[in-house]
């Protein structure tokens, strides 16, 4: 990573086929090894849409559009002390402003070097697919299905 990250972030659902279906990206194990959803920081620079239509773009291949959701904070300390290492000096909380969008049905990502698979899951499904509860939650709200 060429820059030091800041206290936002992005998240943005995928999804196809009336919303029946989310895209989940399994993250490469240097990156920990977990199931999540297409992510990333905001640059400086960016507003927030502009980093979600980027991350995407470049995590899987996709130029589209993206609507706005529900946003969430968590603490930093969650993160390992090599992650924590990224982002400005002095940060407690970050705040992830999600996103969602709708892909067209017959789409397949072109995964970047983030991740090493992928999988459609049911919008039912989905959300207990995904590690972290605060974002499991996210989408539950996005796809109203809390």
């Amino acid at each position: 990573m060429c820059f030091v990250r800041g206290p936002n972030e992005v998240a943005i659902f995928v999804v196809r086929r009336g919303r029946s279906e989310v895209l989940v990206v399994h993250r490469s194990p240097e990156l920990g090894g977990y199931w999540h959803t297409i992510a990333g920081a905001v640059e400086t620079g960016e507003s927030m849409e502009e980093a979600a239509r980027r991350e995407l773009h470049e995590e899987t291949g996709l130029i589209a559009g993206v609507q706005a959701t529900s946003d969430f904070h968590y603490p930093l300390a969650e993160e390992t002390p090599e992650r924590q290492s990224l982002y400005e000096p002095g940060l407690t909380d970050i705040h992830v402003h999600c996103f969602v969008t709708d892909a067209p049905d017959d789409w397949e990502p072109t995964l970047d070097h983030e991740h090493v698979e992928y999988r459609w899951a049911p919008a039912a499904d989905a959300p207990d697919a995904l590690f972290f509860p605060d974002i499991a939650a996210a989408l539950r709200r996005a796809l109203s299905l809390t």
